[in-house]
């Protein structure tokens, strides 16, 4: 894949910059693949490099540098292990994140990683589409479904014949070596699948960075006890559960639950 376009993007969590990554044998119609970055310091390779067609108006455009980088991204990493930058692989997740849905954390992952980078300073989301953790948007209600009957969000995935989570990151690591940090990221996630397929293909894992749900995180209340969860959040408690007690997510349960 290679950044075909960089824009700023001003938002409620601070200014970030949008970069789309696109295949040269992508299908038409097939989605786009996404890098919110915060900090000037990190840029795309493939971006600024030239292109046939270049001229001043088309750089300008994409938002390419104004001449074209002389090193490679592995030649231009500058991470150290002393300042790694965040980094969160996060896959879409429309219910989650458009409509608010209760059933996962998702959407309230992608702010906080928003969130966490403006703090840091500099960062990167990796924003891969790979909807329901890989099976997409149909087979995601399908398993909706299956869950209301009682499945768990494992069981679903499996009933549908596909494997508990069906997600590659062989995009993301192509992506954060186009940015020169293939040396060394601070990793946000809980989710220790991430880790090992970074690390298989390349990218080191200098830290990680824990993604506690933030009513997890909230003290004890007269009227909520230990775990001042609203009653609507249950759902999401349930999946976050699974997760941990099936998918090896590295996050402490609260002792009420």
């Amino acid at each position: 894949v290679t950044c075909q376009v960089s824009a700023r993007i001003p938002s409620a969590h601070g200014t970030f910059r949008l970069l789309l990554y696109r295949s040269a044998t992508a299908i038409p119609g097939t989605a786009d693949h996404l890098a919110i970055v915060y900090g000037d310091d990190i840029q795309s390779v493939s971006l600024s490099q030239a292109r046939p067609d270049d001229t001043d108006f088309t750089r300008r455009a994409r938002g390419a540098l104004p001449s074209p980088p002389s090193l490679t991204p592995d030649m231009a990493d500058t991470t150290t292990d002393s300042s790694p930058p965040l980094v969160r692989i996060h896959s879409e997740c429309l219910t989650g994140e458009v409509l608010g849905s209760q059933r996962c954390d998702c959407g309230e992952q992608l702010e906080t990683a928003m969130e966490a980078l403006r703090s840091a300073g500099r960062g990167v989301i990796v924003y891969l589409r790979q909807e329901g953790r890989g099976i997409g948007l149909l087979d995601k209600l399908r398993a909706y479904n299956l869950q209301d009957e009682g499945l768990d969000t494992v069981n679903a995935n499996l009933a549908l014949g596909h494997p508990a989570d069906a997600r590659s990151y062989t995009v993301a690591t192509t992506i954060l070596r186009d940015l020169s940090l293939n040396s060394g990221v601070s990793l946000l996630t809980n989710n220790p699948d991430k880790m090992e397929q970074l690390e298989a293909d390349g990218i080191r894992v200098v830290s990680r960075v824990a993604m506690v749900p933030r009513t997890w995180s909230l003290p004890s209340t007269p009227q909520n006890g230990k775990h001042p969860q609203p009653p609507q959040l249950k759902e999401m408690d349930a999946y976050l559960r699974t997760k941990i007690e099936r998918m090896r997510h590295l996050l402490d349960l609260p002792v009420s639950l």
